[in-house]
């Protein structure tokens, strides 16, 4: 970048010299890549609010209810007891995420991000449509309080507040189920203050988000803009400036960059995409846009800020698969694969069998007797009709209760006592064995102690 001087910063773009937030204006982007990111955010926005809506056979696609220690994922039912499987899912999140930025840095934040897809194509448009572009902001929010600034801005933030609240009920039924939800906003909010109060300071700090700290979740909040320094090197393609084509820069340079910064107008958090990969660039493509439209009107080609990586800019190297992420994928498979087989391969019911705590044996005429509590859950979409039995022993069951039938992805708990003839108990504590059954198949057994004289 011969004959130009850089600025190095030490503190992010948004914070002004005496640590003061600065506001960024940033003019409203337009062009191919804008379009294309808008149409996916669409996408976004339809798979956020109605994943709730989604059946499979009869369950939400997604449904991480907390409460109950119930997770479905995709139709995949997932409980507390699959922390395992549910571990290697998120390990293998962790390295697509890591493969992912390896390869095409950043795409996630600009593309896919619900902070970046809600802000930028949905506070931003309406503040747009209210206030006007950039200028008419900048000149709005500096100007007295008239009528008419009264006017936009509580049309604006009371637009903001509606939003707010009912992104919180989307992401709501993401926890407790389009049904859960139904029934919690028909209750009387007697009924249900604490849930109410939660819904409204959830929708207050969304409505701070988005109104007030908008880009400083990226700069300063988000780890993710951090992890950069380690995970991208020269191989990686993210929005890129060329500056062997763009130097020295100016309307009298010898370089295509006319120096407009029309690049750092467009930018949703206020860099310089000259000075090359900084922390806050979230890859949104706005400034690729802005610059292709100086470089038609300067009759030159397009792309002097485009995807790419340091390598292809510097050497021409276009390969997008290197040793790293080759290495970065492989790890992925094994675990995925894994992951894979495990839920494949995991037993229908999981059954937990205990000795009830505070209790020791009793001892009858002829036999010894343990008092268990048994609690059994089903990871089908199927009713099961089950039977325990002890086949280690001779021995005798009594359960509380006649029936052992589970409703799908239903549980089942309940207390059972279990006599053994005093001649097969040897010591104080003797490991026994049960037996689960539907429809006389055996489909899952489970050892425990039973305790004696």
């Amino acid at each position: 970048m011969a004959n130009h001087k850089l600025d190095f910063r030490d503190k992010p773009i948004n914070l002004n010299e005496r640590g003061g937030r600065k506001w960024v204006y940033a003019k409203k982007p337009s062009g191919k890549w804008f379009t294309r990111r808008t149409i996916f955010s669409y996408f976004m926005l339809l798979f956020f609010a109605g994943a709730p809506f989604i059946r499979i056979k009869g369950n939400p696609l997604i449904l991480l209810d907390v409460a109950n220690q119930k997770f479905i994922i995709f139709g995949a039912i997932f409980w507390a007891q699959d922390t395992f499987i549910l571990a290697l899912l998120m390990l293998s999140f962790v390295l697509f995420i890591v493969l992912f930025t390896v390869t095409f840095g950043r795409l996630w934040c600009g593309w896919a991000c619900p902070q970046t897809i809600f802000l930028e194509m949905v506070f931003r448009k309406i503040e747009y449509l209210i206030e006007g572009d950039y200028r008419a902001r900048h000149k709005l929010d500096n100007s007295p309080w008239t009528t008419n600034k009264i006017f936009k801005k509580t049309l604006k933030h009371g637009i903001f507040i509606l939003i707010s609240i009912a992104m919180t009920n989307t992401f709501l039924m993401w926890f407790i189920g389009s049904d859960g939800w139904v029934e919690l906003i028909t209750s009387p909010v007697q009924e249900n203050w604490s849930g109410f109060i939660v819904m409204l300071l959830v929708s207050a700090f969304f409505y701070w988000v988005y109104s007030f700290f908008r880009e400083q979740i990226c700069t300063m909040v988000c780890p993710y803009g951090r992890m950069q320094g380690v995970l991208l090197d020269s191989k990686t393609i993210m929005v890129t400036y060329d500056y062997r084509r763009g130097e020295p820069r100016g309307a009298s340079g010898n370089g295509d960059c006319t120096d407009c910064k029309q690049c750092i107008s467009v930018c949703p958090t206020g860099i310089d995409i000259r000075n090359g990969t900084q922390l806050e660039c979230i890859n949104c493509t706005a400034c690729i846009d802005q610059c292709n439209k100086i470089m038609h009107v300067t009759g030159k080609a397009p792309g002097l800020i485009r995807y790419a990586s340091e390598a292809s800019i510097t050497g021409g190297h276009t390969k997008i698969w290197n040793a790293r992420n080759r290495a970065y994928s492989m790890v992925l498979l094994i675990i995925f694969s894994f992951f894979v087989y495990t839920l494949v391969t995991r037993p229908v019911i999981e059954t937990t069998i205990l000795r009830t705590p505070g209790l020791l044996y009793q001892d009858h005429e002829k036999a010894i007797s343990n008092v268990y509590n048994i609690k059994i859950v089903n990871k089908t979409h199927n009713e099961m009709p089950l039977e325990i039995k002890l086949i280690s022993h001779n021995g005798n069951i009594r359960m509380a209760g006649n029936k052992m039938t589970i409703k799908d992805q239903g549980m089942f708990e309940s207390t059972f006592l279990l006599f053994i003839p005093k001649d097969e108990i040897k010591s104080d504590k003797t490991e026994v064995e049960f037996g689960i059954y539907s429809n006389n198949e055996l489909i899952e057994t489970y050892k425990t102690t039973f305790v004696g004289p």
